[in-house]
């Protein structure tokens, strides 16, 4: 006969291993330490109030016993000056025989008790004038049973005793009552911080077995998982938006090595491959020296274009880090746009553009010479090479640079087809270039290191429509009031624009002006 297994079984059996599991973890959160350490402190600050409102209470009530005991004196003083110590005694005796909570005594000076309502005393109290608490029977007692009493005591003339007092049943009952309510409401206390610290203990625990689940998840490959987002606005929602944009952030690098990777196989193959058939073709086929040496200039060409490809990579990578960020020095920017605008006029011509610049004088920033001056390098190439509106277009490129709201603003303006909204942001990573056909020279480097100089002068570049063409605005802060740095102004301003005019996505050395092949005079990668 086959059994079958008990579904409920199973899951009675799960239950405990669950609870197992997470009670000791329900002990380790934070979040029970903290609410069982407030929880102490709540209760010892609640028991000391209840002892100080069992304190004043009783206080209070010994107060008013003592008034009442005042006045009885008061009553039975005037009783004795009236009529002597008979007269006292028979009001005593009159005053024992009506119920409540006042004693009295007289005794003769032995102690023999003459009237009043108290059975027995401790021995020698009637000896101490004066007041004390003591405990007594009284003779209505039926169960021999001590009570207490504030007592005050009397010498009499002639060696009489006489004890007036008041009983403190309604003080003890009291405080009876106050310890009770305050071990019931320390009790209560407790369980419901045990049931507050359990419930708020498991809701933070769960959320984090949520986040740990997500992490391992995120872990074993799921790079799309996310925390989740409570709503409470809570630490912990927080701390996972934090980790969230993190995740974000780490996917869209992990894309954008995968994207680099894929651009660098496609866009470098064809250089590499061009630089291994034009030395197997000179091998095969070259027959004299000047055929051979035509062959290695056009292999030392393809392999500048690489070597200046690695280097822009690895510029782009030490800005990303702000490895460079020390060397800043207060800049004429008017000077270095104007400076550079001149450079490119000869290629301008050549391309059958207008080069026009609006700079405005004086404008100072923070930051490194050679890095601007690259960045707007490979800002006017772009221009140059996409600035062509058509036949009967507009062929004008416009550099400008002006103050405004503290910042100063530098743009770069074309004519050509642009880039459309959608892919703005997209043209701004590496080796990402619109030109499918790559019919024009480049290896799509360009914009993303003149991004990359932005960020590091703690700046912004955004790229605008023009109608038509494209216009690339830089925004960078405005330096203080100041001279410029002494030792940045004894470079030569042709040689540094020149050393910076060898932009990423440009024209191959055999094209290049023989201006721009000067060294760096910043000892950074010739770009």
């Amino acid at each position: 006969m086959t059994r079958h297994a008990d579904p409920s079984a199973g899951g009675a059996a799960i239950a405990p291993r669950q609870a197992q599991r997470f009670l000791p973890n329900l002990f380790r959160t934070t979040a029970f330490k903290l609410t069982a350490v407030y929880l102490v402190v709540f209760a010892l600050f609640a028991g000391l109030l209840l002892g100080y409102v069992a304190w004043n209470a009783k206080r209070l009530l010994d107060d008013q016993i003592r008034s009442t005991i005042d006045a009885e004196i008061q009553g039975l003083a005037e009783q004795q000056r009236l009529g002597g110590i008979r007269r006292l005694v028979n009001v005593i005796e009159r005053r024992s025989r009506a119920p409540g909570a006042s004693l009295y005594l007289v005794t003769t000076p032995v102690g023999e008790r003459i009237a009043g309502n108290v059975e027995a005393l401790p021995p020698g109290t009637l000896d101490r004038p004066g007041e004390t608490e003591i405990e007594y029977a009284r003779s209505s007692d039926a169960v021999d049973t001590p009570s207490r009493a504030i007592v005050r005591i009397f010498i009499l003339p002639g060696g009489f005793r006489l004890l007036v007092g008041r009983d403190v049943e309604e003080r003890e009952r009291l405080g009876i009552v106050i310890r009770r309510a305050a071990g019931w409401s320390l009790l209560l206390v407790f369980v419901l911080g045990c049931f507050a610290s359990w419930f708020v203990a498991r809701r933070v625990l769960k959320r984090i077995d949520d986040m740990t689940g997500t992490a391992q998840s995120i872990m074993a490959g799921d790079l799309k998982g996310r925390l989740a987002i409570s709503g409470t606005g809570d630490e912990l929602d927080r701390l996972a938006l934090n980790l969230n944009a993190m995740l974000e952030r780490i996917g869209e690098l992990m894309a954008g090595m995968q994207q680099v990777s894929d651009n660098i196989a496609h866009d470098l193959k064809t250089p590499l491959t061009r630089l291994r058939n034009r030395a197997e073709e000179a091998l095969r086929t070259a027959k004299s020296p000047d055929e051979l040496r035509a062959a290695l200039d056009g292999s030392i060409d393809e392999a500048d274009n690489l070597i200046r490809v690695f280097n822009a990579l690895l510029m782009i990578a030490r800005l990303e880090t702000g490895r460079i960020q020390d060397s800043m020095d207060r800049l004429d920017l008017s000077e270095i746009v104007s400076g550079m605008a001149e450079l490119y006029e000869p290629l301008a011509e050549e391309a059958g553009l207008s080069l026009v610049t609006e700079v405005a004088p004086g404008l100072r920033v923070e930051g490194n010479r050679e890095l601007i001056g690259q960045a707007l390098a490979n800002l006017i190439d772009n221009a140059l090479k996409y600035g062509q509106s058509g036949e009967g277009g507009q062929t004008v490129v416009t550099v400008a640079a002006r103050q405004a709201d503290g910042e100063v603003l530098l743009s770069v303006s074309d004519h050509g087809p642009g880039i459309p909204e959608e892919d703005r942001v997209r043209v701004l990573d590496r080796f990402v270039r619109l030109d499918a056909s790559r019919s024009k020279p480049g290896f799509g480097l360009g914009l993303s290191l003149a991004a990359g100089v932005v960020r590091l002068h703690g700046g912004q570049m955004r790229l605008e429509d023009n109608a038509p063409g494209l216009r690339v605005v830089i925004a960078l802060p405005l330096a203080e009031s100041g001279t410029i740095d002494p030792g940045a102004a004894e470079l030569n301003v042709g040689e540094t624009m020149a050393a910076a005019a060898k932009p990423v996505d440009t024209f191959t050395s055999s094209e290049r002006p023989a201006s721009t092949g000067q060294a760096n005079p910043a000892g950074l990668p010739s770009l």
